[in-house]
């Protein structure tokens, strides 16, 4: 049985890349205090991507001092080796790289085996062509808005017709997947991306390094959320 079952409401995600690690857990309750129902775990090896961030130690440590959902995003050279120690840290949603995975199925299918949701992610220059025989393997699709390894960076707006065809294929097809996208989401783009038919929003400097990290998850929430209704 899976530990988290993803739902059909849209989520904002508060990315801890861009938190600060001296007070993680406060951090972790601050933006919980503010309607966050989940995180994003940026776990990069310095290979895979040129930078260095956090591993297992950090996603045990956070499991205990929190039930909130740790959506892990593995930025890794060799995601087969790790991706269910994860799962047993405490992630609930495990997410690896198409580019880094030559056995995506068998990776994927561990994953859920494990009891965590698997999760494939692209990088903005990947076609979503190259998902077309594991889609029906997975609970959600990460889209990255910018290239993966730094937090900060700039949002990359040629990634929304990619998250719009996307979507037409999951309605194609008939499948049930949700769309994630990371990087560069600020107040003045979520709204895009929401209307894109983004499912998970990642946001990390833009609510980590407000004054507010509570109010800035607030404040992004409301945006996405009058973008989807004015749609309807």
């Amino acid at each position: 049985m899976l530990k988290y079952k993803i739902c059909g409401l849209m989520e904002i995600a508060p990315s801890i890349l861009a938190a600060d690690f001296s007070r993680l857990g406060d951090e972790v309750r601050s933006v919980q205090k503010g309607g966050a129902a989940m995180i994003h775990v940026d776990v990069m090896d310095g290979h895979f991507v040129p930078n260095i961030s956090i591993g297992i130690p950090v996603v045990r440590s956070l499991r205990r001092v929190t039930d909130i959902v740790l959506d892990c995003h593995l930025m890794i050279a060799n995601p087969d080796r790790y991706a269910v120690e994860f799962v047993q840290a405490g992630a609930d949603m495990v997410s690896v790289h198409q580019e880094a995975c030559p056995h995506l199925h068998r990776t994927l299918t561990a994953i859920r085996s494990a009891g965590a949701s698997p999760g494939v992610v692209l990088n903005p220059g990947t076609p979503i062509q190259s998902l077309d025989e594991t889609l029906e393997l997975v609970d959600y699709v990460l889209l990255m808005s910018v290239n993966p390894g730094f937090g900060g960076q700039e949002f990359i707006p040629g990634v929304l017709d990619k998250v719009r065809r996307l979507r037409g294929l999951r309605d194609q097809h008939g499948l049930s997947f949700r769309i994630e996208i990371d990087g560069g989401i600020t107040l003045h783009n979520i709204a895009d991306a929401a209307r894109a038919g983004c499912d998970i929003i990642v946001a990390g400097t833009s609510i980590f390094g407000a004054p507010d990290p509570a109010e800035a998850f607030t404040a992004l929430s409301r945006a996405a959320e009058r973008a989807v209704a004015l749609e309807v």
